[in-house]
């Protein structure tokens, strides 16, 4: 996927991309450095993973950069153990080099996410990082999207905002996600009505189940996600205290899955890179999104470039296929 600035793809490797000529399939035939070959069975179980990667080295043919991937299920939030698969992904990317990054998750563990991010911002360096949301990255997903120098959409790619959130059981012990900047919301609220009015029993009913404890948490959690924001925005970005108070703006964003599309995403100041769907440069990458998301479970995270193939289960860093 070219980025606008440069030149076209080249003729010979987007008729690779077209997925329907004998070139862009994965020759049966080739054999390892030390002349091996592989087995007719080994290939059989490989084939959907050579195939993605073959798809992977089209595309960097015409980008003229590597590319990595991290495709997570529904049910699959980043955690700490990404960290061994993001080490892979990493490990044959020079220093210094221009890097895409094809982003796709729920979210997860904001610290994690920095973690990540700060990872892979050491190994570009004064390179140029694009991450690429072929779907959606929600969440610390787009906390860690944000930290790229561009953000590459569609018109089915989505971020999301980035208030923390706090998991609580109902009355009928079911776990349901809520807004920590609605409780602090409800907190100033009822406190100004109190002010307000001293006999106001409503409001100090309300206050009295608010623990203050709870409340100075979850101004630290928000204080959390505001700063680590505006770290990952002011690389780029000269209003990146106004673009994080966006993403925050529970106001503006009224659910926190809410989708925030390519055009929102440019009006509160990201750095978005637009790219048709039907265009040359964004199919192959949705063709490769698409094989890849078909390739996880719910459950599963995939780590992948032309060289690694790691998938994790949420939680447990369990790898599956990766190698010849």
């Amino acid at each position: 996927m070219a980025e606008k600035k440069s030149r076209g793809p080249k003729k010979n490797a987007t008729s690779a991309l077209a997925g329907n000529s004998p070139a862009s399939q994965p020759s049966p035939g080739n054999a390892p450095a030390n002349g091996m070959m592989r087995t007719p069975l080994f290939q059989a179980m490989h084939a959907e993973r050579y195939q993605r990667q073959f798809l992977i080295k089209n595309i960097q043919g015409i980008t003229n950069r590597k590319l990595v991937c991290y495709v997570a299920g529904t049910a699959a939030l980043i955690n700490r153990d990404d960290t061994l698969g993001f080490v892979d992904l990493l490990h044959n990317i020079p220093k210094g080099s221009d890097l895409d990054f094809l982003l796709h998750t729920p979210g997860g563990d904001m610290d994690a996410a920095e973690k990540l991010i700060t990872m892979i911002r050491t190994r570009v360096g004064n390179g140029r990082l694009r991450v690429i949301v072929p779907d959606f990255a929600k969440s610390a997903g787009t906390l860690i999207a944000i930290g790229a120098d561009v953000i590459a959409m569609s018109d089915c790619s989505e971020l999301g905002p980035i208030d923390p959130q706090i998991t609580l059981n109902d009355a009928h012990s079911n776990s349901i996600p809520h807004s920590i900047q609605s409780y602090l919301d409800a907190y100033a609220a009822h406190s100004q009505a109190l002010k307000q009015d001293p006999t106001d029993q409503a409001a100090r009913i309300m206050l009295e189940k608010l623990d203050p404890g709870t409340i100075k948490l979850f101004e630290a959690a928000r204080e959390r996600a505001r700063t680590f924001a505006e770290s990952q925005l002011k690389r780029h970005s000269p209003t990146y205290t106004k673009v994080a108070a966006a993403l925050l703006d529970t106001h503006k964003w009224l659910s926190h899955g809410q989708m925030i599309g390519h055009e929102d995403a440019t009006s509160i100041g990201l750095n978005v890179e637009y790219h048709d769907p039907q265009s040359p440069d964004w199919h192959p990458v949705w063709q490769l999104y698409a094989l890849q998301r078909m390739a996880v479970r719910d459950d599963v995270k995939l780590f992948e470039s032309d060289v690694v193939s790691v998938q994790f289960e949420s939680g447990a860093a369990s790898s599956r296929s990766r190698g010849d």
